[in-house]
């Protein structure tokens, strides 16, 4: 996999080119590419092609349009994006930055598909409210926080029944110990893995790894060609075992109403 191609084509495909999430639209202003949905959906800038005579002024324009709407927003930032200093002028801004992540991304011919989880661990498909239940509770066992707008946005994308998100719990007995969602980006050869955290009594015994095989088979059958993940410092060795490759460095900046 070359690198370099790779990178340009996540950014031309899913970023400057970006199809809208299920219920959204994508805008374009001048060098920046926004997504604009309901309170509950991702709200913000997938990309912008700034320099810097013009940087403070696209994203007062982008805070402005935005507090019009009554939306929280973030702007996803990446570490190749222009200009270099884009990160410091949203702080100025009023931004507030969320941990820095890893993209990485890789091509699903190359990665293991063999779902191996512990004894007693089976995958159960998110197809239906109770379904997203059990993957929220999951989620706030691994992270520890709730999800409200995330299990907003999940009921809505089964709601739209596009097909585009599919998501799987692993459970022990009756109890959801892990859950892993998986965006399809139809004509554009990517997919995205998201989620995938797993209670901290069951970490350690392979069920992440399991996920992403899962998820990375689904994704042949459709025909896709790349996986990507924005991988925290604890997911990013699991992955680079597996044959991702860390292609640049995400950091979102979410700008509240007002």
């Amino acid at each position: 996999m070359d690198h370099d191609d790779v990178l340009a084509l996540f950014d031309d495909r899913l970023r400057r080119n970006a199809p809208p999430d299920p219920g959204t639209r994508i805008e374009r202003d001048g060098a920046v590419v926004r997504q604009v949905g309901r309170e509950h959906s991702w709200n913000g800038v997938v990309w912008s092609g700034l320099d810097e005579a013009g940087a403070d002024v696209a994203i007062a324009a982008q805070v402005r349009h935005f507090a019009e709407l009554g939306l929280e927003f973030e702007w996803k930032t990446y570490s190749h994006d222009h200009p270099a200093d884009l990160g410091a002028r949203l702080l100025a801004a009023g931004f507030t930055p969320e941990p820095d992540e890893a993209l990485m991304i890789a091509r699903i011919a190359d990665l293991p598909t063999g779902v191996v989880l512990p004894e007693g661990v089976r995958l159960v498909p998110v197809t239906d409210p109770a379904g997203v239940d059990l993957l929220m509770e999951a989620h706030e066992q691994a992270f520890g926080v709730e999800h409200p707008g995330l299990r907003a946005r999940m009921l809505d994308q089964l709601g739209h029944g596009t097909g585009t998100v599919v998501a799987v719990v692993a459970m022990a007995g009756d109890r959801p110990v892990s859950g892993a969602r998986m965006e399809l980006i139809p004509g554009t050869g990517f997919a995205g893995l998201w989620g995938g955290g797993t209670a901290p009594d069951w970490r350690g015994r392979g069920i992440y790894r399991a996920l992403v095989a899962h998820r990375a088979r689904l994704a042949a059958d459709l025909g896709y060609e790349y996986l990507q993940v924005d991988a925290s410092d604890q997911s990013r060795p699991i992955l680079q075992r597996l044959g991702f490759a860390r292609l640049s460095t995400t950091t979102a900046y979410v700008r509240g109403v007002g």
